[in-house]
């Protein structure tokens, strides 16, 4: 992950009067710029990006995280910029609680789940943003925000509001998201107390946050539920879980934070893996391919460099962990203009699926999105692979090194050789 900063700072660093602060333990890079004759800390990163020319767009993970995180080490500034984290945080998780009266329960529906894809659920997130919608007990109004998508949509809307297991599932969110909503209050009038009085309410918010995660993971709303359905509600879980990390950085308590980030992480990844398990069909994974991409190349990167932060802060010794906390450091405010813009671009997400598509079948893109999650899965498809490319006679198949063939040939080459193996079977 690369940051970019104000004009005058990236003059500094060009001209190497400022260097880019980085974890010694990892040659990582910190959203933080330094005088390199004084090491006085001069800025925060204004911006994030992915690579030269992608910014980065997290679905779940506000990417204040990487640009704020440390601000809060700076008591006296962190504040404000903590309580817009977690207006994002539950401006996130409503938007997407709100979209799954949409998806409702079973097999979801192709021009269903095209209503509430990964670039609709960005473009109400905005609207959310700009307060053109409202979030009332974790839901909005879907029939106002999706009126332009069709009657098809108003009226799927309707059956799954007279769905009764449906109705049982969404009192269980409503209760969860109340929770949660609560815990958000009451972490930001912990940071107006004294340090005991903080400490002692951010125990009790981080209580209630296990009451609503516990709320969300219920096994009831998971019963009879498609694949789409289950990732959202994990995804408002995962909303959750940041924030119980978030909690234990108020309290300077990282090694919890630490811990928190990489269990999150990986929950994250087994979930995306069990929800490709239960897609049945081409128009579901049309849904849920651009959605976990952008999750793994987005949400799983900001968790990542945010835990990076953190272990940079633990290998601080004291006289720069002093430096740090009395710095006056330039904010993250034209991050913020740039991200109360009212354009929603297309997810490249969307756009990278489509070229795929056009080179792949769904089993072929399933395996492709599993290995993006996790890629040591690549290794049992190239041992096959391997093995039936030299019973065949097919040994220019055999690369010499598997680290240059991308996920799509890898895939692709394994369901060849399975549609050749079954049609020798049937034969």
């Amino acid at each position: 992950m690369l940051f970019t900063f104000a004009p005058a700072i990236e003059a500094g660093i060009k001209s190497g009067t400022y260097e880019i602060v980085s974890n010694s333990s990892t040659g990582e890079l910190i959203g933080m710029a330094r005088d390199k004759v004084s090491g006085q800390f001069v800025a925060h990163a204004i911006g994030v990006i992915v690579d030269q020319s992608a910014s980065v767009n997290p679905l779940t993970v506000p990417v204040d995280f990487v640009m704020g995180g440390l601000q809060m080490f700076q008591t006296h500034r962190g504040f404000q910029k903590t309580y817009r984290m977690l207006d994002t945080l539950q401006n996130s998780v409503g938007v997407l609680q709100a979209t799954i009266p949409v998806i409702g329960l079973g097999v979801g529906i192709g021009i269903v789940l095209s209503a509430v894809n990964l670039y609709q659920t960005f473009k109400l997130r905005k609207e959310v943003e700009l307060l053109h919608l409202e979030v009332k007990n974790g839901f909005i109004d879907l029939k106002a925000a999706l009126k332009d998508e069709g009657k098809e949509i108003i009226k799927r809307i309707d059956e799954v509001a007279a769905d009764v297991k449906f109705h049982a599932h969404q009192l269980i969110l409503i209760t969860a998201h109340g929770r949660f909503q609560g815990a958000l209050q009451s972490i930001k009038t912990a940071l107006l107390c004294e340090e005991s009085i903080r400490n002692a309410t951010l125990d009790n918010a981080r209580n209630t946050l296990s009451h609503a995660l516990d709320d969300y993971k219920n096994p009831l709303i998971f019963s009879d539920t498609c694949a789409a359905g289950y990732l959202r509600r994990m995804e408002c879980a995962w909303g959750i879980e940041q924030t119980i990390a978030l909690t234990y950085q108020l309290q300077n308590q990282y090694d919890a934070v630490f811990n928190q980030l990489a269990h999150l992480q990986n929950t994250i990844r087994q979930d995306c893996l069990t929800v490709i398990d239960k897609c049945q069909s081409e128009e579901e994974l049309d849904f849920l391919f651009p959605e976990i991409s952008c999750i793994v190349n987005n949400d799983l990167a900001v968790l990542s460099s945010w835990q990076n932060h953190i272990d940079w802060i633990k290998t601080l010794p004291v006289s720069e962990r002093k430096l740090l906390a009395s710095s006056e450091l330039g904010s993250a405010d034209d991050l913020e203009t740039n991200q109360n813009s009212h354009m929603v671009t297309e997810p490249q997400e969307l756009v990278v699926y489509q070229d795929l598509k056009n080179k792949s079948h769904y089993l072929s893109l399933q395996d492709q999105l599993r290995f993006m999650i996790q890629p040591d899965l690549r290794r049992e498809y190239e041992s096959y692979i391997t093995q039936q490319a030299t019973a065949s006679g097919y040994k220019g198949l055999v690369p010499g090194n598997w680290q240059e063939i991308t996920d799509t040939i890898l895939a692709n080459l394994y369901w060849y050789f399975q549609d050749k193996s079954k049609i020798a079977v049937s034969s």
